[in-house]
């Protein structure tokens, strides 16, 4: 075989290689956002009326949710304050309204 082509595909294999380990490095040192604790302080959409239990939507998944105030119609938005097992305990989103 010609030297030079064992050089040039040294030299692909190397860049291959050291393209893998960069991004197996990079995918280890970002955090991992699953879970349960991670829902906790997030807005959800209320899917069926909350009076006081009933059911919410984040990021297109259904959980069973409880309201801790008062009744809350579809379409609002909650934000989680507690998850227990998956119950989600959430307060309505208070609107800000703009006074002029």
């Amino acid at each position: 075989m010609d030297a030079w082509l064992i050089v040039v595909l040294a030299i692909c294999g190397a860049a291959l290689i050291a393209f893998v380990v960069q991004r197996v490095v990079r995918a280890h040192q970002q955090q991992v956002s699953a879970g349960r604790e991670e829902l906790v302080g997030r807005t959800a959409e209320v899917e069926t009326v909350l009076d006081p239990k009933g059911i919410v939507l984040i990021e297109g998944e259904r959980w069973a949710a409880i309201s801790e105030k008062g009744r809350v119609k579809p379409g609002e938005e909650v934000i989680v304050t507690k998850v227990d097992g998956l119950k989600l305990t959430v307060v309505k989103k208070e609107t800000e309204e703009v006074t002029k």
